[in-house]
Formats: structure tokens, sequence, C-alpha cells
């Protein structure tokens, strides 16, 4: 007896059969070099497989709403050029350290130093007394900024100041609720800020107002609030304004994640856009001049054109761009405070994403190349420099491998891919 196979059924073969087969061209297709080529440059993947799901990634974005990120509007222009670099200038010890470490971001190409003041290396024993007391003989805490800031002048670079971290007499339970919480007195931090903008008008443009206020544990062991920040930055833009009308105010670095988290318990994170969009409904925009977000590319390089809202890639920053222009904010400039890719070693942990020595020094070249037809992109800084001394290594921190040069002063391959793009395209 002849069993009868249903027309439906049938034609489901069929319909997998064929499904089968385009797929195992497809695959055959993609695994060729001038495929994999192309797959790299559209996803920041190096891997096929990486690259076979990025190609299916790309498929379904084309059913999700595109960002808009205006690329007409002409926003206001606050910066030479956009090459930066983050330094530790502070922790140098000496003159001549500090010259020298000036010298080879110089030298790589780099205009703009993002250089932390922490606030509590400068007002460090109460409001107002601006002597530094913890070693002897007592000195002018100003004195190492001066320098930083005279050093820099003299080789024709331009100092951004990140203005944070609290001396313990601002909170009322000194370091309880973590060194980085904010004071009890924003008005505290408005003197403070003030204080600068007046020792530095004509030699520092650009102020930063905090840093990553949006994850742990930027804002202290305590709930995240962006309300709270645009509180502490109306306060620090009005008293920086009043003494320096042609300063510019950047508003705090906003770290990249998709968590949600951290309005709710002490320790978490708050999603940046939700961050960002929360700013806007408190009424910040009118105090600070320029965006900035932080553009780690993570586990992908920096081609990488896939757009998903809970995917963290180095184009994430178009939505924090579309959501600018959404507010009607498109005509400020928007900065990458820090950028880079972690080239840790094999078998030490990655929760910042791996790459070899040899995908840095290309990445970073490539990052500036795309920033190229953002034109609302102004700055971006290379994370980081150096450090004075073996800061993240001696903890085994991750972070050790963002470095463009060791502690002592080996030259990493990602300096000179850098200094060799750059020179090029400044030439």
């Amino acid at each position: 007896m002849t069993m009868q196979v249903p027309l439906a059924v049938r034609q489901t073969a069929l319909l997998w059969l064929w499904m089968f087969l385009a797929g195992s061209v497809c695959m055959a297709v993609c695994a060729t070099p001038p495929a994999r080529l192309w797959l790299e440059q559209v996803s920041g993947e190096n891997r096929y497989l990486p690259q076979i799901k990025a190609l299916s990634d790309g498929i379904r974005q084309a059913t999700r709403p595109r960002v808009a990120t205006a690329d007409h509007i002409r926003t206001a222009t606050t910066v030479m050029a956009p090459y930066g670099v983050n330094t530790f200038l502070h922790h140098e010890v000496g003159q001549d350290r500090r010259q020298a470490v000036i010298a080879l971001a110089r030298d790589a190409g780099f205009v703009y130093l993002r250089q932390p003041m922490p606030w509590e290396d400068v007002e460090i024993h109460a409001r107002g007394d601006f002597e530094d007391r913890r070693n002897e003989p007592p000195r002018s805490a100003w004195y190492k900024y001066d320098t930083i800031v005279r050093l820099a002048q003299e080789q024709g670079m331009q100092v951004i100041l990140r203005l944070d971290n609290p001396p313990t007499w601002t909170r009322h339970d000194g370091d309880a609720r973590h060194s980085q919480a904010p004071p009890d007195d924003y008005a505290d931090y408005a003197a403070f800020v003030a204080q600068v903008a007046t020792r530095y008008r004509g030699q520092i443009r650009h102020y930063q107002i905090w840093n990553e206020p949006n994850i742990y544990p930027e804002w202290g062991e305590q709930p995240i609030s962006p309300e709270d920040y645009t509180r502490l930055l109306q306060q620090a833009a009005a008293a920086i304004r009043a003494v320096d009308p042609e300063a510019v105010i950047v508003l705090a670095a906003l770290a990249s994640t998709t968590t949600f988290d951290g309005e709710t318990r002490a320790g978490g994170n708050l999603n940046d856009l939700v961050f960002l969009q929360r700013l806007y409904d408190a009424g910040a925009a009118p105090y600070f001049d320029v965006v900035a977000v932080q553009g780690y590319g993570l586990w992908s390089g920096p081609t990488d054109r896939r757009m998903h809202p809970l995917v963290l890639n180095f184009g994430r920053v178009r939505y924090v761009r579309d959501l600018m222009v959404r507010n009607g904010d498109g005509a400020k400039p928007l900065w990458i405070a820090e950028m880079n890719w972690n080239a840790v070693p094999l078998g030490e942990a990655a929760p910042f994403g791996r790459v070899s020595l040899e995908e840095q020094a290309r990445h970073i070249p490539q990052a500036y190349q795309r920033i190229q037809a953002w034109p609302w992109v102004e700055l971006a800084n290379v994370w980081y420099l150096k450090r004075a001394q073996p800061y993240w290594e001696d903890r085994g921190d991750p972070q050790a491998y963002f470095r463009l040069m060791t502690y002592d002063g080996h030259l990493m391959p990602v300096y000179h891919a850098i200094q060799a793009y750059l020179t090029d395209t400044t030439r």
C-alpha cells in the first residue's frame, strides 16, 4: 500500500530544502576572502561565525526604525582638531616627567589632553583652603595643575579639565557612601569649579562636569539620579559662566550600559539613553554646551554598522545623537570622551572585550576614519596615554591594556599606529 504524503507537508519540506541550499551557498560565498573582508568592514568582526551572525543581525536591522542623526545640522565648533588623549599627568612626579609625557602626546599627533583635576587633590582640607598639608613642607595645592597647564601650552596643546572626586569633608558621612559620591551641598562644588575657572581663565576653555554619573561607583553607594546630577550641573555651569563667559561646559561622559537597576539600588547602573533623556526632561539642556559619551568598541571593531539599543558597540554613539536631535539639541556637538579596544592577554579576564595588539593598532585609526563621516562628533579622546605607576597592572585590572605606552615608557604598537595616521592626516 502506497502512503500519500500530504501536499502541504511536501511543500514545507521543499521550502526547507531550498532554504538549506540557499543557506549553504550563502555560507560558502561568505567564506571567500573578498566576502570576509566586506563582512569585517561592515560588522567590525574578524572571525567567521561572528561575521555570519552580524550578517543576520543586519538583515533584522532593516525592520527597525532608523536613527535620525541630522548630519545636515551645523554644530557649534569649540575645538581646533578632533584628536585628544586621556592623561594622568597629576600622578607624574616632577616637572621633567610631566613635560616628557606631554611631548609624547604631542608627538603622537594629539591636540587635546583630557586631564582629571580631582577636587579632593586641590581643596583638600576645607572649603576655600587650597594649601596641601598632607606632606611636609606645605605647598600650594594648585602647583602641579599650574605646571600641567603651562607645560601643555608651551608645547601647543590644550587641556580639558575633568572635575570630580569630592574631598571627604564635603559629605557628612565622609567616604561611607564611597569616595566618589557627590557632596552634600552642591554649592560647595560650584564654589570649587568657580575657583578653577577664575584661575585658568584664558588658559583653559573646556570643563567637564563629573564623569560617568550613570554607572557605579561614580555617583557613590547610592541610587543613580539624573535629576540630582542636573541640579549639580546647573549650579556648576552657572558658577563657571559667571567668571568666564567664554568657557565651554561639557556634560559628564555617559558610560554605555544596557542595565536599568541603578535608580533602585546602590551599586547598579542606569542605561545611558534613559539617563540622557531624563536630563533633558529635568531641564539640563541650557547648562551644557557639549554632550559627552564613552566610545568603547568592546566586542567588535569600529566599523560595526549594527544598531540595536541593547547592543554595545562603537556605533552606539549614533543613538545618543539621535536622542539629542529628538530633543531639539542637534546644534550642539558631541564628544567621545574615551575610546579604545582592550588588548588584554589571553588567559586573563576580559570584561571589556579582547583584541590583539595588532588589532588595537588598526582600530583607533579606523575609528577616527569613521568619525569623519559624523560631522556632529567634534572630538574623540583615546583612553589612555599612560599611568605613572603600574597601578592597574598590580591590581590585575584589565584597564591596564588600554594603554598607549607602559608606565615605564615602552611605546605600544597602537601608539605608533596613531602617530602614523595622525601625521598623514594632518600633513
